[in-house]
């Protein structure tokens, strides 16, 4: 499979969608973007704008938009999927039929599928088959700031190398690298682990209580991410990677992140309902906190942070009783008996 020949088929037409679109597209890869919004296709298509989700930011002449799937997907080469979580299972059902023999699937989404808690590569080759290259691409970027552009790297973990390189060759260019591994489990835990804990920096950021309790809460964050690698079967250079602490640092800390700015308004006194509101967009953390809780409880590991925003999120505590709570926990070695315990 060519990265220099093979037409893509980008679906979902978010700021994410959109950005990666339009990456791919000023690279020089033949492009079209599928989204269900006829009025925003229409805009994109025909005025090169995302008037919703990047309105200031000229898209490339050379992108093409629809809301015809069949049509996105005929002729690519290979198919980026960048979906919400809960509309991730939905879209590959859709998609399956109409994929091109010998077109791989990829996925910029992050998270796991709601109630079930699998992971999205486990939801993919259930759905698409074994037969089909799977790769999902993460790692710390805003949409904005790659529609616009600037410097980012981000990795591509897949099991088959040759469609990993793929993905990550029509990405790569003068201001966007992208790593290749594989070591998916480990990708989309992070990947996914990493909202629930910037709603736990953001509650501390809106509360004002200092730079030193956010650097404590990420670092103590990536240590829940690693046990709950270590007991999956993930490897702990992936989440000291990219698709780790890269994700986590950047989530935790930028206000364009929608999980860390639903902290912060939950930090300073705001109900959940109206902070969902003002942002606007979908807020990952909402649901994959259960998923991560799931999971630990599954593999009998204890994730005092998690669980506190979990308890936020569903209105069991306030964030004052969660910091209680995490403060009141007993004093200890940082590290017990090894990383990941």
């Amino acid at each position: 499979m060519s990265a220099e020949r093979s037409s893509i088929a980008v679906l979902g037409a978010g700021s994410w969608g959109t950005a990666l679109a339009t990456l791919t597209a000023r690279n020089g890869h033949p492009t079209t973007l599928w989204g269900r919004d006829p009025a925003m296709v229409e805009a994109i298509d025909r005025d090169h704008r995302n008037p919703r989700y990047l309105p200031d930011i000229p898209l490339p002449d050379s992108l093409r938009a629809t809301t015809d799937l069949a049509a996105a997907v005929r002729d690519a080469g290979w198919v980026l999927v960048v979906v919400p979580s809960h509309a991730f299972t939905e879209t590959l059902k859709l998609l399956a039929p109409l994929l091109p023999a010998g077109a791989g699937v990829a996925w910029a989404t992050k998270g796991f599928e709601p109630g079930s808690g699998r992971f999205l590569h486990e939801v993919a080759g259930d759905i698409l088959g074994a037969d089909v290259p799977l790769a999902v691409v993460t790692g710390p970027s805003f949409a904005k700031e790659v529609a616009l552009g600037l410097p980012t790297a981000v990795t591509v973990h897949g099991e088959n190398p040759a469609f990993a390189q793929t993905v990550a060759d029509a990405m790569h260019g003068p201001a966007f690298r992208a790593y290749t591994g594989n070591d998916m489990v480990g990708a989309e835990l992070g990947g996914a682990m990493k909202n629930v804990l910037a709603v736990a920096t953001g509650v501390a950021d809106g509360m004002e209580l200092g730079l030193n309790a956010r650097a404590g809460l990420i670092t103590r964050g990536l240590n829940e991410m690693l046990r709950l690698a270590a007991a999956i079967g993930a490897r702990p250079e992936t989440l000291m990677g990219l698709a780790g602490l890269g994700d986590l640092v950047l989530t935790c800390t930028g206000d364009l992140s929608r999980n860390r700015r639903l902290g912060l308004a939950l930090g300073r006194g705001q109900a959940m309902d109206e902070a969902i509101r003002q942002i606007g967009q979908v807020v990952e953390s909402v649901q994959t906190a259960d998923e991560v809780m799931r999971l630990a409880a599954r593999h009998a590991i204890e994730l005092p942070i998690s669980a506190g925003v979990r308890a936020v999120l569903h209105g069991e505590i306030t964030p004052v009783d969660g910091l209680r709570q995490l403060l009141s926990r007993e004093q200890k070695p940082e590290y017990p008996d090894t990383l990941f315990r």
